[in-house]
């Protein structure tokens, strides 16, 4: 069950790489692109379904396939570098695409459903109708998740569930001390807290980016590891802070792991002084289609709050299309069925401005008096910056969080919002003078995206 964000992905094609001493020159759409000496370079355009692994070695040259034929389990530290054509983004252009509506939460769900390393097409979801699943998982992002996600935008994400799927957005970030994914990204103990916090609100960004918006639960997916008393006291530290940033955003914490490691945990922290997620989901492969646990006691989480993954990666096919699947038992959080639009549009964003690197907006929430618009406002930045690597140094585009808030406005209400840049921010606007940036703004059913320019 496992993801990766692109480790390099490009809006546009550039030369990911500064050229180092130990780098080759290959060539692909007109333009020279420095990679790596040893790593192998892969076409995609001649192997439409192979699994761009962002948790190896290679350098993949065109745009991931729709139906890309990945294993359930695969994950690890992002390593790979993908270089895409000239107006191919990825997730990010396709985001772009279809009707800028956020799926919300719409219960407890309870039923069959499987998860897999990349989102299926539409035409494969489409072909599942016919399986006896209605619960999916799909994994928005984080450090270790370990497959492309060309099919998850937000359009898709209205699609599959208009068309009656559950979805379960994960969000595969760092793992355990001592975990068994020896090539993930690990927590550092003595920052565990501070960490959890730091992947809920970049998992909030994440879910916003494909529509799924406050109210809605994202799990966080916490791999088997060994149980000591530092490696326990690290992932419970990293949990609690998961699970009270996502409060804090308006969004429902989730958690999955092993039932003998990251549950077994959880079900002995019940009582005492950790915050809690308010969903667990248990890997115990027993093949039994039911949410009992044998390391949970039987009064907690009991609520429609609990997924059972009961059967590993294996390949499964309804209407001749092959996915690698984990299957799950379902009784619990999901993102469920769309919403009817409303008479009203439920988010108006105008009067944007910009001075001295400050923003102000001004916000108005379209519902009818009496109902409300929980979200949050996030100032963003995609930059070049410098990864120091023997023997040379190369450059990684990376996209930070320059500042967010949340907020809740009545209906029919409206606020002038102010966004500075931040401590993240400021550095850079000294540094260059100009930063070319986004406003996001996200509540339930809606998100509105604005580009700004910020001066130091």
């Amino acid at each position: 069950m496992r993801l990766l964000r692109p480790a390099l992905a490009t809006c546009a094609l550039l030369a990911i790489l500064a050229a180092p001493a130990v780098a080759r020159t290959v060539h692909f759409a007109g333009h020279a692109v420095a990679v790596p000496r040893g790593w192998p370079v892969l076409r995609l355009a001649g192997h439409p379904r192979m699994c761009v692994r962002l948790d190896r070695r290679v350098v993949y040259l065109g745009t991931p396939g729709a139906n890309q034929r990945c294993p359930a389990d695969a994950m690890g530290r992002r390593r790979a570098i993908l270089v895409e054509p000239p107006g191919r983004s990825g997730r990010a252009a396709a985001s772009a695409v279809g009707p800028p509506v956020a799926s919300e939460a719409s219960g407890p769900f309870t039923g069959l459903g499987f998860d897999a390393c990349a989102a299926p097409s539409s035409r494969t979801m489409i072909a599942w109708a016919a399986s006896p699943y209605r619960g999916i998982g799909v994994y928005i992002g984080g450090a270790n998740r370990a497959c492309s996600q060309p099919n998850l935008t937000s359009a898709w994400v209205a699609e599959q569930v208009a068309a009656g799927w559950h979805l379960i957005p994960t969000y595969v970030g760092l793992q355990a001390p001592g975990s068994s994914c020896g090539s993930c990204a690990p927590i550092r103990s003595s920052r565990a807290s501070t960490q959890g916090a730091e992947a809920a609100r970049d998992a909030v960004e994440e879910a916003a980016e494909v529509g799924i918006g406050p109210g809605s639960p994202i799990y966080f997916d916490m791999e088997a590891y060994t149980r000591t008393s530092s490696n326990s006291a690290a992932v419970l530290a990293f949990l609690s802070a998961w699970t009270t940033e996502l409060h804090a955003l308006g969004y429902v914490s989730g958690a999955y792991s092993s039932s003998s490691s990251g549950i077994a945990d959880l079900g002995r922290a019940v009582g005492g002084s950790y915050t809690l997620p308010d969903q667990v989901w248990s890997a115990n492969w027993n093949n039994q289609q039911n949410t009992l646990d044998p390391y949970l006691p039987s009064t907690s989480w009991a609520s429609h709050q609990r997924i059972h993954q009961y059967h590993g990666g294996h390949n499964e096919t309804y209407g001749l299309m092959t996915i690698n699947i984990d299957n799950d038992y379902i009784d619990g959080a999901t993102v469920g069925a769309a919403t009817s639009a409303p008479e009203l549009p439920p988010l108006t964003v105008k009067h944007v401005r910009v001075t001295h690197g400050i923003v102000r907006a001004w916000v108005r929430c379209g519902w009818p008096e009496g109902e409300s618009c929980p979200g949050q406002i996030v100032l963003r930045a995609r930059v070049r910056l410098p990864v120091h690597a023997r023997p040379g140094v190369r450059t990684r585009v990376v996209r930070l969080a320059l500042n967010r808030r949340g907020f809740h406005l009545g209906g029919g209400m409206a606020h002038t919002f102010v966004l500075a840049p931040g401590r993240r921010g400021r550095p850079l606007l000294r540094e260059r003078g100009t930063l070319a940036a986004q406003l996001l703004v996200a509540i339930p059913n809606a998100r509105e995206l604005r580009a700004v320019k910020l001066s130091g």
